[in-house]
């Protein structure tokens, strides 16, 4: 099979094989864990896989070609390994995933059998289900410029080229009055214009949520204090107190990209496209029929 050394052929040749699966799993936050189906820790590549957490997974399903490679993890939710509420959190969302065989009798002799990410992620009775999607699982995404009127870049992004961290686009300051999870408040932030943050992003800097974030639905004044909601709260306990960060929003328009944010040389929409009308225009006896200037 595909990516075996020697050392690990010899010894699954010899016939009396010393072998175990082993997991590796990084979130998007950098942070690791380890997991092995053996009776006993194993150590290797830095990080120790740990035996006690209940983690097994189901045949892995490989192919050759750009069939998608599939498997699904079984594990146990605990405080020691993975917490129910990370998964809330969506802290596991898209997290790498490695799997190994290795000779847990040495562990220098291993054969890195799959690597994806890892996708639906179920909870039921004490326990999650996690399915594995391959690297070919990428290549089922759509790819290309889309041809429409709004931008199709995400601000800040390398299409769109804007820096965020220019003043004027953001501010970091501490959660006064959180509300109903969904709607900040700010009795201060009268710097910024109303709607200067809708379609933007609030991330959390401290506290249980540090590194999660949001979308912002609506940015307006009520009575004299800034809102700033959220189309959904940020699951991970954020509390009063706890720093975030406002970033300011692009509603995907043409003159938003030229009078707000400066950058339409980067704009990647195409505002000058025919509409429907135009299109199905016909032939008339008088006047002109050009629909006119659309700048």
């Amino acid at each position: 099979m595909a990516g075996q050394d020697a050392a690990f052929r010899a010894h699954v040749e010899s016939g009396l094989t010393t072998l175990c699966r082993c997991w590796a799993i990084t979130r998007s936050d950098g942070v690791q864990y380890g997991f092995t189906d053996h009776d006993c820790a194993l150590v290797f590549d830095g990080l120790t896989f740990k035996a006690d957490t209940g983690l097994s997974a189901l045949a892995l399903q490989q192919s050759t070609g750009l069939s998608v490679d599939n498997s699904e993890a079984v594990g146990a939710l605990s405080d020691a390994a993975v917490r129910e509420e990370d998964i809330e959190a969506g802290r596991f969302d898209g997290a790498e995933v490695r799997a190994w065989l290795v000779n847990w009798a040495d562990v220098s002799v291993r054969w890195l059998q799959f690597r994806g990410a890892l996708g639906e992620i179920r909870r039921s009775g004490g326990q999650f289900n996690a399915e594995l999607r391959g690297l070919t699982d990428k290549l089922n995404r759509p790819l290309g410029r889309v041809y429409q009127k709004p931008c199709t870049a995400v601000l800040g992004d390398r299409n769109c080229g804007f820096d965020l961290s220019e003043p004027g686009y953001f501010t970091e300051r501490p959660v006064e009055d959180l509300g109903d999870g969904r709607a900040y408040r700010w009795a201060d932030l009268n710097e910024f214009e109303p709607g200067w943050f809708a379609r933007g992003r609030l991330s959390v800097l401290s506290g249980q949520a540090s590194g999660l974030w949001g979308a912002i639905k609506r940015d307006w004044i009520d009575d004299g204090v800034r809102v700033i909601e959220l189309w959904e709260p940020i699951r991970g306990g954020i509390g009063t107190g706890d720093m975030v960060r406002l970033e300011a929003g692009c509603d995907k328009r043409f003159d938003t990209c030229r009078l707000k944010f400066n950058n339409l040389p980067n704009y990647q929409g195409f505002p000058d496209i025919p509409s429907d009308d135009w299109m199905m225009a016909v032939p008339k006896q008088s006047g002109t029929n050009s629909g006119g200037s659309l700048r």
